[in-house]
């Protein structure tokens, strides 16, 4: 599998960027991954990176973007945070990845059974733990409003949270960030969303 280049990263839309995403995923719960020479990759990306996406995701120890969309060494900047959380310094992050480094999509990818979720939902206080949590809560009142729940650790309600959180997340981006909207608005990113199930290792993308 070759590495990227900056070539090669420049003729592909935001479109294909995904289908690369989903055709990783397929190879990986297929248990079919490209034959990748790790240590020639490592050379050819010595002298700079062209990654063609940006995946927010949880820290969560099942969740590699790597792994689970089978990609190599340079094809994909990664950014882990415990509840797939957005915050001032991975919005710069997606900028850099987007605007300098010449990616072509940003994927919010939340999981199944996640611990922050469950951890807003059972009212977890620890520590720095406790203002990250803070930052999943408009999720869970969202989910609330209107509906006439009495235990909100309940798994159903905890998965949905977990759902809510990225579509959160993607409606976000576009407020707090003006360079990301504006190559959104002109095409030249695509920002979607995906749930990642830890049961069987696929990923559904969410429509946009």
């Amino acid at each position: 599998m070759r590495t990227l280049t900056r070539e090669m990263q420049a003729h592909l839309s935001p479109e294909q960027a995904i289908q690369l995403l989903k055709d990783g995923n397929q190879r990986f719960v297929s248990n079919l991954k490209l034959n990748r020479n790790l240590l020639q990759q490592v050379n050819e990306t010595s002298e700079g990176q062209f990654p063609f996406a940006v995946i927010l995701s949880c820290i969560d120890s099942r969740t590699s973007a790597e792994l689970i969309f089978d990609q190599g060494l340079g094809d994909i900047f990664s950014c882990r945070i415990a509840g797939n959380i957005l915050n001032e310094d991975i919005l710069g992050s997606m900028e850099f990845a987007c605007h300098i480094a010449g990616s072509k999509v940003i994927v919010i990818l939340g999981h199944t059974k996640c611990g922050a979720v469950q951890g807003v939902c059972h009212g977890i206080k620890l520590g720095n733990l406790t203002a990250l949590l803070d930052k999943l809560q408009p999720v869970v009142d969202a989910e609330l409003s209107g509906k006439n729940i009495s235990d909100i650790s309940d798994p159903e309600f905890m998965e949905n949270v977990a759902r809510l959180n990225v579509h959160y997340v993607i409606n976000e981006i576009p407020k707090r960030s003006q360079v990301i909207a504006e190559m959104l608005g002109n095409g030249k990113v695509a920002l979607v969303g995906g749930m990642y199930d830890v049961d069987t290792g696929i990923v559904t993308f969410y429509d946009k």
